[in-house]
């Protein structure tokens, strides 16, 4: 559903040092069909303890969120052809509450009940020769899809329940956010204050690296030949996501078709907005809005970026300027978070 091309680097800049040469203890893997990395720092750190206090974190997450687990709870669900309200964990709940707040503010363009348009427009084993749906086809999938209308959440009962037996949910756009911040509540239960932790380029960053100073992240250039920069961020005590069209697309009789579907129209998107890098409280939100607002695109991203007090910076394409050439436009909370207003 997604491609996350955020490059997590901490770079040198102005901060205040340890009094001591700190410990680092560096953690990598792999998690949710990606990879994950954790940096964390301090003293008298138990690499092996750390190691596997991560993995049972990230162990429960895939229980309950994972898409690809046919017994995780999310699979479960999915599978169930029962309309009456299903028990859920609090740990579910409250990712669903997420996602139906997202989906709310963003008109519908957030939708965990996606999966029949993303599977109908083959992302992913897609053959070349495959035809482009038709209107019906769209049409007919739409009819599965619609979280608001298709999903009931009781939090105080700790219910969910589907009005469509064939509903199904894909939490792929939230759940790794999720994960991440799970994984740094973890760090802090340990007694860990400076971290950074990363799962598929979404990340969270506490604190301060070895060196003593301000984690700062790199955002890609949306270009698949090189990993350059196009902006490095500043980050302590937020999640960062970034969401990009340009990794995972399929092009046919000259047409290129995004993975990024609007769950409004059915279809890929087709404007010009390329990636979108979205700064939050929590991973979990940054890596949800990142997903809505490329969806939505740079215009109609920007005002409800504007409305809602949410942190995006936009690359979209600048025909005017060659292949490569890009146009950015950083919301008024992205400029407040880089003290840039």
């Amino acid at each position: 559903m997604r491609v996350l091309p955020a490059l997590a680097l901490s770079l040198v800049v102005s901060g205040c040092l340890f009094d001591a040469e700190p410990e680092v203890v560096s953690l990598g893997g792999e998690t949710m069909g990606t990879t994950y990395n954790i940096t964390a720092i301090g003293s008298d750190l138990d690499a092996s303890a750390l190691s596997a206090a991560v993995e049972e974190t990230l162990a429960a997450v895939n229980a309950k969120m994972s898409n690809w687990d046919p017994n995780s709870e999310v699979s479960v669900f999915s599978a169930s052809g029962s309309t009456d309200p299903a028990a859920v964990s609090g740990e579910f709940a409250h990712v669903i509450a997420a996602a139906n707040e997202v989906h709310d503010k963003s008109n519908g363009t957030f939708d965990v009940t996606l999966g029949p348009l993303i599977e109908l427009w083959g992302f992913g084993p897609r053959k070349p020769e495959d035809p482009v749906p038709s209107d019906a086809e769209i049409d007919q999938a739409l009819q599965q899809v619609g979280q608001a209308r298709l999903l009931s959440l009781d939090t105080e009962a700790g219910t969910l329940t589907k009005s469509d037996p064939a509903v199904g949910i894909n939490l792929s756009a939230i759940a790794k956010g999720y994960g991440i911040d799970q994984v740094a509540r973890t760090l802090r239960d340990a007694g860990i204050e400076n971290y950074m932790v990363e799962i598929g380029g979404d990340l969270v960053a506490m604190g301060e690296n070895d060196k003593g100073e301000t984690w700062r992240i790199g955002v890609e250039k949306p270009e698949t030949s090189s990993q350059a920069l196009q902006l490095i961020v500043p980050l302590d005590n937020l999640g960062m996501a970034t969401s990009g069209d340009y990794k995972n697309f399929f092009e046919q009789d000259g047409v290129r078709y995004s993975h990024i579907i609007d769950p409004t129209t059915g279809r890929p998107i087709t404007h010009r907005t390329t990636s979108v890098t979205v700064l939050a409280e929590t991973a979990m939100m940054a890596d949800a809005w990142a997903t809505a607002m490329l969806a939505l695109g740079q215009e109609k991203g920007l005002d409800l970026a504007e409305q809602h007090k949410i942190a995006v910076f936009f690359i979209a394409r600048d025909v005017t300027g060659g292949e490569e050439a890009y146009i950015t436009v950083q919301s008024s909370a992205f400029k407040d978070a880089l003290g840039t207003n």
